[in-house]
């Protein structure tokens, strides 16, 4: 179990950045920015695109993606463990399935658009270069 700091403000730093790999930094910075209702950051370049918000009410500084060469999409959900994935919260998952494959996620897990009545509070996607995040009631 992790131990937490007894003396407030005593942390060993502090998040500044959540950092996607991807093949087109810009093209995922576009698609997170429309999700999310976020600005990408002007001062970005062809491989490394970042994205600004008000405090940021993503809870950390900084979304950013980072180009890579390399990348491989992750290949959850199934038999290999995700590396890490993002829960975004929204009101209904009918519209929330409507909005987020408008802007080119691709459903992973179920395939199919909700149901009315649905029993389970979240949804898999892949975003534009393959990593997964979940939409989830609150």
């Amino acid at each position: 179990m992790t131990q937490v700091a007894e003396q407030p403000g005593s942390t060993a730093g502090r998040l500044g950045s959540v950092v996607l790999d991807c093949p087109d930094p810009l093209e995922l910075a576009q698609f997170y920015s429309a999700l999310l209702g976020l600005e990408i950051d002007e001062n970005g370049d062809d491989d490394w695109r970042s994205l600004t918000g008000p405090g940021s009410s993503l809870g950390f500084s900084t979304l950013a993606f980072r180009r890579s060469e390399e990348y491989s999409p992750a290949t959850w959900p199934g038999t290999d463990p995700q590396d890490l994935h993002l829960d975004l919260i929204v009101e209904d998952l009918s519209s929330g399935h409507a909005s987020v494959t408008a802007l080119g996620a691709e459903p992973l897990d179920p395939l199919d658009p909700p149901p009315a009545e649905n029993a389970r509070g979240w949804r898999i996607y892949a975003d534009p270069a393959g990593h997964p995040f979940r939409i989830c009631l609150e």
